[in-house]
């Protein structure tokens, strides 16, 4: 192997300075240039193989970088082209990241948000997504209310405030949910003459705009103060047990009602839910003043299109006073005045209020004290109404007169789909009439006579009636002793018109259908004719 040129020259120089200083003979000379050449050689073969050490080393870390091992496949940050390892002198050196300056920005404008919520409209679409993701739900109506209309920020705050959120019963709206939910909090904590009006003189403009429906479980009355006297526990248990409490009135609805513009429905029950041991009767009383300031306030109320008044222990008078204000109301649609204690009189003002004096299309007297007379006067304006769609006269006390006088109405009524008089001490008599009724309406779909003792005759006479019935797909005869034949052959009739009523449904749809375009069916390449061209 020859020597390297570097290697050669080491030696010769070596040797070249030995002779010089010393002056030996040619012997010496040849002995030491001997060495010098052995002792090169040996510096050669180190430096030859330090170098191939090297290279082999350099060769397996590029082997290595450039197939990472399977620990670094699992693990990206044991990777050496993927970090840097850095050692700090101060043990309590992070590794996190600065924020950027949109970051510090949104967190300024998160922070100073009550101070300075106009920016917001400011703001790109992005950052302004930031902001309402970060903000507090519990910042003042004032600032959010005309200011934020983003969905999400409205579905935090009722997550927050409320464990049950059915957004289905609000429109599908986070939002109008949360001011109608807040305000109806408001109304049922309100005690008159004692709470603070700021509060609802302060959130009834802000909410004016999204109030649609309130429906309001408790109204609470004013505290009294406790009587003294040595005789003041035995005054109060006779009190309670009589009933004989003085009047309190309750929250007055007129300031309420005239600052919501877009309220349609209103739900009322002047109650107290939960209310314990701390039982009274007054507690529970809808006295004459509360009815006369509800019937003026909902009659200045021109949107309001469905009234519910329920457990609220409304009697004739009260009903007749309610009836007087809302007579020639514009927009009311649907009247429910169950469970409460109207009686003959009371039904004769619903009935003058049903007589084209209204748009009712819903009536509902369930659970009242209606008997013969106060039924008469409503079939009597059911013969000239051409509004009201349902009627709903379910438990009370008709009887065979009150429900004969109902379905003779039906004969000569023309709007009317769904009935019930379920519950009503209804009998065979009742029965008969119906049977004509069955045979000649043809707009009732749906009729309830569950508990009602109809007997097996009364049975084969619905049975005859509804042979050449065609309109009618419900019927509720349970409870009725009708008879298992006799309500077997009515269930096969009721079926067969759901079916044609199914059917008719999908032929209105088929014919509103815009027609299609036919399009040419593909034809199979054997069966092609090339046109023939004549010269």
């Amino acid at each position: 192997m020859a020597e390297p040129p570097l290697a050669e020259g080491a030696a010769q120089s070596e040797a070249g300075e030995v002779q010089a200083t010393l002056g030996v003979d040619d012997d010496v000379k040849s002995g030491l240039k001997s060495q010098a050449s052995s002792r090169a050689v040996s510096q050669t073969g180190s430096v030859t193989s330090a170098k191939s050490t090297k290279s082999e080393q350099e060769k397996k870390s590029r082997e290595s970088i450039m197939s990472p091992t399977g620990s670094n496949k699992d693990n990206p940050a044991a990777d050496l082209r993927n970090m840097r390892r850095i050692i700090a002198e101060d043990p309590e050196w992070s590794l996190a990241t600065v924020p950027t300056l949109v970051d510090m920005c949104v967190n300024h404008i998160v922070e100073n948000f009550e101070n300075n919520s106009k920016i917001l409209n400011d703001l790109l679409p992005k950052h302004r997504n930031k902001v309402l993701e970060k903000i507090s739900v519990e910042l003042p109506l004032k600032v959010t209310a005309n200011l934020v209309e983003e969905e999400d920020y409205w579905k935090r705050c009722c997550k927050h405030r409320w464990e049950i959120c059915d957004i289905s019963r609000y429109g599908d709206s986070w939002k109008r949910m949360y001011f109608e939910k807040n305000l109806e909090q408001i109304i049922e904590h309100f005690v008159p003459e004692t709470t603070d009006p700021l509060q609802l003189n302060e959130t009834l403009p802000l909410s004016a705009n999204y109030v649609k429906k309130l429906d309001i479980k408790q109204l609470l009355p004013p505290v009294r103060e406790a009587p003294k006297g040595p005789d003041f526990d035995d005054a109060s248990d006779g009190g309670s047990d009589a009933g004989d409490e003085p009047e309190c009135d309750h929250f007055n609805f007129g300031t309420a009602l005239k600052a919501l513009p877009n309220i349609e429905e209103l739900h009322l029950t002047y109650g107290v839910r939960d209310c314990g041991m701390n039982f009274e009767w007054n507690l529970f009383q809808f006295t004459a003043r509360d009815c006369l300031q509800l019937a003026e306030s909902i009659a200045k109320c021109k949107t309001l299109k469905v009234l519910r008044l329920h457990r609220s222990k409304v009697d004739d008078d009260k009903v007749r006073v309610l009836i007087s204000h809302i007579l020639d109301h514009p927009g009311l649609v649907q009247l429910d005045l169950s469970h409460n204690l109207i009686s003959d009189r009371g039904a004769r003002a619903v009935g003058k209020f049903i007589n084209n004096h209204s748009q009712l299309v819903r009536l509902s007297l369930c659970d009242n004290q209606i008997r013969a007379a106060g039924a008469q006067a409503i079939a009597h304006a059911l013969t000239k109404n051409t509004t009201l769609q349902f009627l709903n006269l379910r438990l009370n006390k008709l009887g065979d007169e009150g429900g004969q006088a109902i379905c003779r109405s039906l004969l000569k009524n023309s709007t009317l789909k769904e009935v019930n008089i379920a519950t009503n001490d209804l009998g065979e008599p009742t029965a008969a009439i119906l049977s004509q009724v069955v045979m000649m309406n043809n707009t009732v779909k749906s009729i309830d006579l569950s508990c009602n003792k109809l007997g097996p005759d009364g049975g084969k006479q619905l049975q005859e009636g509804m042979d050449e019935n065609t309109t009618i797909t419900n019927m509720d005869l349970r409870l009725t002793d009708c008879g298992q034949e006799s309500e077997y052959c009515i269930n096969q009739i009721l079926h067969r018109n759901q079916e044609q009523e199914r059917e008719a449904i999908i032929r209105e749809l088929e014919a509103t259908k815009p027609p299609q375009k036919k399009v040419a069916e593909p034809q199979a390449a054997h069966r092609y004719k090339h046109p023939v061209t004549r010269a």
